[in-house]
Formats: C-alpha cells, structure tokens, sequence
C-alpha cells in the first residue's frame, strides 16, 4: 500500500470509496511482494500494480465489484510460465490477493497511518482476509505504543497487537494465523499484517567465525545484517553469506557515516566482535552515545575491563558506559559460534521486550509484553 498511499488518501479525504487489491501472499517466484496494492478509483482510473501486469486485469474487475457489493474477498491467482516471462521472470509463482473497499467509514484510521508514514513512524495495519463473515475485512492499526480499530473481539486485539508489534520491530509484512480470540495454537482466522517500517538492522564489526554466526541469527531474526572490518581480507561476502552486505572500512568510520547518512535509529544492534582495542575503543566512542537499541562488546572479563577504562579515559560518562552489554550475551553456558550467537540473540530479544532472561519455569505472570521498554 505504500506505493500507492499518496492517492488513496486523496481520495479518502475526498469522501470517496476506492477498490483496493493487496498482495497478501505469495509462492514461488510471483511477481510483487505481499504489501504491493492496486487502486480502482471513482472515476475507474487503476493505480499501482499487484503482479507486473499479468492478473491486473482480473483484480481490477474483483475491485469494481468489491466497491458495488461492499464485500471484500480473498482471491488466488496463478501466474503462467509465459505471463512470468513477460514481467522478467524466470518461471511462474502464485500469489494471494485480497480485494475490498476502502473509504472514511471502512478505514477511519487512514489519516493516521499517512501521517506515521510521513514521519517515518512505525505502524502496522492487519486486516482480517479469511475468516468468518462478521470477521472478514475488518482492521486493527498498531503502533509501538497504541492500537486502534478492532478485530472483534478484546482478547483477540491484544494478542495480534503483541505479535505485531513484533513483526513491526522486524520491519516484516506477512500473514499471522490464529484462533478465534486469539489463540496461537488456532488458525480460524488469517490477518494479513502490512508493516510500514523498514527492516531494523544490525551491524556486527569483526570479520570473524562468532560474527558470521551472528549474522545468520540476525538474518534468521528479521534483521538487515552488515558486517563491518577494516581487513579485506577477512571480509567478504564468500565468509558471510548471510549477510545484506559485508563492508570493508574502518568499523568507527563506518559507523559514524552511516549515523550522518541517517540510517541508524532507535531499533538499530550492534555487535563489535573485533575485541582489538585499536578497533573496539575508537568504535565504541561512538556507538555509546547513539540512541540505539542495543550496543554489545566482545571479550573476556579482563578484556572488558581494560576496555572501560581506556573508554573512561576517552571521555565517556558513567551513564554512556553503562549501555554497554559486555561481555556479549547472556549466561547459557555457549562455547561454539553457534552456541555464543544464540546467547547473543537471547539478550538481543530480551532487551528488545523487556525480558528477565530467567527460566520461564521458574517466573510467574504474562508470558509476552506488549510494548517495548
């Protein structure tokens, strides 16, 4: 839907009622990712695209009806070898379209969700798309730190807001399958969750056998992985193929051009494995006084304490010292990459959510948070 916001809004504030088929699914190599949309406007005018060409023609006519009927629908399209040829793709796919009506009463929070958008705020839009009648087309907008609209029911809000809230972290759109009120073991209702926010990301500084472990974690956790070292040698992509990017640079360099770029914000882990004062110090110079969400060091505990006081002495505060997590992870006993990367995670998640990192045998109370610390 973003693609095509600008003129959804301008209609929704004209008071008019436009068609709208989202990608909510796909298989294979389909030609749009689930999130792309097509509008049929009042005047029939088509904007946006959900497949390259080759079903618009179909959507737009499930459109057209949605706007006469008022009733949303879950379509299944196929896209041929041929069709996919004509798009550039190499062999056809399958995807999911979900067709409805949007305007002023079916979608009041439209306004918002354009304003988050604008503001580079995140916010998440699920939508019922299979289910029950009463369910079906119905809304939910999250925010980090609200909600608004509802899917039916209480109970069922407040579980797909957590797991939304969730995906939103992650800057991942996809489709949530659950119970009637809620329950995860339950998949009676499909909620297609469009998440406007890019991928949080992280960045691991250390070309090094801990850090590609990391950074197949950090894949596996919905993160846009850099890896980051000043040796080309040791960086390259063949060491790190789970990686977005492997970059060859001075790690504080690196760091800082990409804060003056802006592409480092509040959601934003960091993970320096290089433990090489000459590497880590300068780095973490400027990695402590970063809103971040998260900043870990590698190291022993001797490491870790000559590397708080060159930092003392670098001019660090007592509060900026304090963000540091380090020695990296939590206490589960890793000795492998592997093992070390997933004790990485834990704290990474745990920080994230507000998490003790105890055994949950052991704890009482809800399971989840809702909102992030």
């Amino acid at each position: 839907m973003r693609d095509v916001l600008d003129e959804l809004v301008g209609w929704w504030q004209a008071g008019e009622t436009v068609g709208m088929g989202t990608v909510v699914a796909t298989w294979r190599s389909a030609p749009r990712p689930a999130g792309a949309a097509m509008l049929v406007g009042p005047d029939g005018t088509a904007v946006g695209s959900v497949s390259g060409g080759c079903v618009e023609g179909a959507v737009y006519e499930e459109a057209q009806d949605a706007v006469g009927t008022g009733e949303p629908a879950l379509r299944r399209y196929g896209v041929s070898d041929d069709d996919a040829f004509a798009v550039g793709l190499t062999c056809g796919g399958i995807l999911d379209v979900f067709v409805e009506t949007v305007s002023r009463e079916s979608f009041p929070e439209l306004g918002e969700v354009k304003q988050s958008v604008d503001r580079h705020e995140p916010v998440a839009v699920v939508t019922c798309v299979a289910g029950p009648d009463d369910r079906l087309g119905r809304r939910l907008v999250v925010w980090p730190d609200r909600a608004s609209g509802t899917l039916g029911t209480q109970r069922l809000d407040d579980a797909v807001a957590a797991d939304a809230r969730g995906m939103l972290a992650a800057g991942r759109t996809g489709m949530l399958h659950v119970g009637h009120d809620g329950e995860r073991r339950g998949d009676e209702l499909e909620l297609f969750v469009n998440a406007f926010a890019p991928r949080a990301r992280m960045v691991v500084f250390g070309a090094i056998d801990f850090a590609a472990a990391v950074a197949r974690v950090g894949s596996f956790l919905g993160y846009r992985v850099t890896v980051c070292d000043a040796r080309p040698v040791f960086a390259t992509p063949r060491r790190f193929p789970e990686a977005d990017e492997v970059v060859v640079e001075w790690p504080h360099r690196y760091l800082q051009a990409e804060v003056d770029a802006g592409r480092i914000d509040e959601r934003t882990v960091l993970c320096v494995l290089t433990h090489d004062p000459k590497f880590d110090v300068p780095l973490l110079e400027v990695a402590l006084r970063l809103p971040v969400a998260y900043v870990g060091a590698m190291g022993s505990r001797r490491t870790h304490e000559e590397r708080m006081a060159r930092l003392a002495e670098a001019g660090l505060t007592g509060p900026e010292l304090a963000r540091l997590s380090s020695p990296i992870g939590l206490d589960l006993g890793a000795r492998t990459p592997e093992e070390t990367a997933v004790s990485i995670a834990a704290e990474i998640i745990a920080g994230r959510w507000g998490g003790s990192g105890e055994r949950l045998a052991g704890t009482e109370g809800p399971i989840h948070r809702t909102a992030e610390r």
